[in-house]
């Protein structure tokens, strides 16, 4: 029983590895503009064609968004439909799109809800105690808010897309 046990546990282990290590690799080939086709795929959220990626994308040729979307075939990330069109098959959050949260074809940050969260609690804290503000609730509450917006503010920044 107890070296069941280990075993199950070395098993788990095992797996995990194998996970990170897929990881690690999937991170390391989806950067630069594989990641932009990945993102706007994403965003599309619908089969669309390597003409219509290069030139939403401002790709130089079919060609170059022909490349990318090969990447992400081999990655098994995308796949073909039998119109010849292409369409997220995985979605994977690796790199900077962990982030980011897709909600209705927009990309948001996640830090951006925190921050909203915190704003609306400090203009509700005001508006209900008006006539006697605790300072130090209210520092508290501007300076999480702050530090929630700067912090999205810097994802923002960092998006893999326009």
């Amino acid at each position: 029983m107890l070296f069941s046990a280990w075993t199950a546990t070395l098993d788990k282990n095992v797996d995990n590895h194998d996970d990170d290590q897929k990881k690690a690799a999937l991170q390391d080939s989806l950067r630069g503009k594989t990641l932009l086709v990945y993102s706007y795929m994403i965003r599309r959220n619908e089969p669309i064609g390597v003409r219509e990626v290069q030139r939403d994308l401002r790709f130089s040729s079919p060609s170059v968004a022909n490349y990318h979307i090969e990447k992400l075939i081999a990655l098994s990330l995308v796949r073909q439909d039998e119109f010849g069109r292409y369409f997220v098959a995985q979605k994977v959050q690796v790199g900077v799109l962990q982030a980011f949260v897709n909600i209705g074809g927009y990309s948001i940050p996640r830090l951006s809800f925190f921050a909203a969260f915190f704003t609306t609690a400090l203009i509700a804290y005001v508006l209900l105690n008006l006539e006697c503000l605790d300072i130090s609730a209210v520092g508290f509450a501007v300076a999480g808010a702050s530090a929630f917006w700067y912090e999205a503010l810097k994802v923002w920044l960092k998006r893999p897309f326009s």
